[in-house]
């Protein structure tokens, strides 16, 4: 893409979708004109692709475009002996599991890597266990080597609520203190993450007034309603090359119903559908072994509404016995 391309792109509508993108892509110059130059790919175009096999999260992907749309702006006003404009890009998660939030900020480390914010841009996962000792000076050394391991990437803190349920007393505290500290002496070196359940990461930040101000990035990640649970299903059985029959389609909408309106503060979204499906394919293949060792190909493929699996219901504790041949 030209530099002429990229400034109509990104000032005159900041609010393009990738849709929109492409089609300016379309209309550079024709290839034979400027087959000399490298071709260097849009990070963002990689990246919106990745974020747009994903259903939903559209409050997520328009974000994902401001924070490029500001390095780009970045990148142009350097070149132009402009001085570039200074972030924080330290983030707070909020959202139930199975959200995507992990998957976000793996995306995220791509883009700044690609963008030159990040050295690196690779991603650490921690929770409480990775960060917290067993004696006074020992937490503040694990904080210290896990964000060391991070700098040039991102580090994800999942369940970051769990440092100061301890109370005072508690050593989760020592680790939240030692971010601070790291985040002011490595400024620029790395990006911290902290997420978790929506309630639980409020009142983690309501006691710790000053954690806001360090994150100026803060992003929900809400649960997907039914239909976008029903794409996710389906996605995840044409990507295994399994269809479901129009009776298995509602059973699993009616299991999906059931679990949202019983766990609508702790639902765990595409995790509880990924399970919903894995079981019903164990349940497929235990049936087409009793029925046939033959089985055709539309066999091979096909939930049926009886091999639909419920995640928190008991096994059958059926015999295993083999047709005979």
């Amino acid at each position: 893409m030209t530099s002429r391309a990229e400034t109509q792109s990104h000032s005159v509508k900041v609010s393009l979708n990738s849709r929109q993108i492409k089609m300016i892509i379309h209309n550079e110059p024709p290839v034979e004109h400027r087959q000399d130059l490298p071709v260097d790919p849009d990070p963002y175009q990689e990246m919106i692709r990745e974020l747009n096999s994903m259903v939903g999260l559209e409050n997520v992907k328009e974000l994902v475009f401001r924070i490029y749309a500001m390095l780009k702006v970045n990148q142009m006003r350097e070149k132009a002996g402009l001085k570039p404009s200074k972030q924080v890009h330290h983030m707070i998660f909020y959202g139930n599991p199975g959200t995507g939030k992990t998957t976000v900020a793996r995306a995220l480390a791509k883009l700044f890597h690609k963008m030159g914010l990040l050295s690196k841009g690779h991603l650490i996962e921690a929770d409480r266990a990775d960060l917290v000792g067993e004696y006074i000076g020992h937490t503040a050394q694990k904080t210290r080597e896990l964000v060391k391991k991070a700098l040039g990437g991102v580090l994800f803190v999942d369940e970051a609520y769990a440092l100061a349920r301890g109370g005072e007393k508690d050593f989760g505290k020592e680790s939240i203190d030692t971010f601070v500290k790291m985040m002011e002496d490595h400024r620029d070196e790395f990006v911290l993450i902290l997420a978790g359940y929506p309630s639980e990461m409020q009142q983690f930040i309501a006691i710790n007034p000053g954690l806001p101000s360090r994150f100026p990035i803060q992003l929900e990640f809400p649960d997907y309603s039914l239909d976008e649970l029903m794409q996710i299903a389906k996605g995840m059985t044409e990507e295994r090359q399994y269809a479901m029959s129009e009776s298995a389609e509602l059973k699993v909408k009616s299991i999906l119903q059931k679990e949202k309106d019983n766990r609508f503060l702790n639902f765990s979204n595409a995790r509880y559908v990924r399970n919903v499906i894995e079981g019903s394919i164990r349940n497929h293949a235990a049936r087409l072994l009793r029925q046939s060792l033959s089985p055709s190909l539309q066999d091979l493929q096909m939930l049926r509404a009886e091999d639909i699996h419920r995640p928190d219901s008991p096994q059958p504790a059926a015999p295993f016995l083999l047709p005979l041949e």
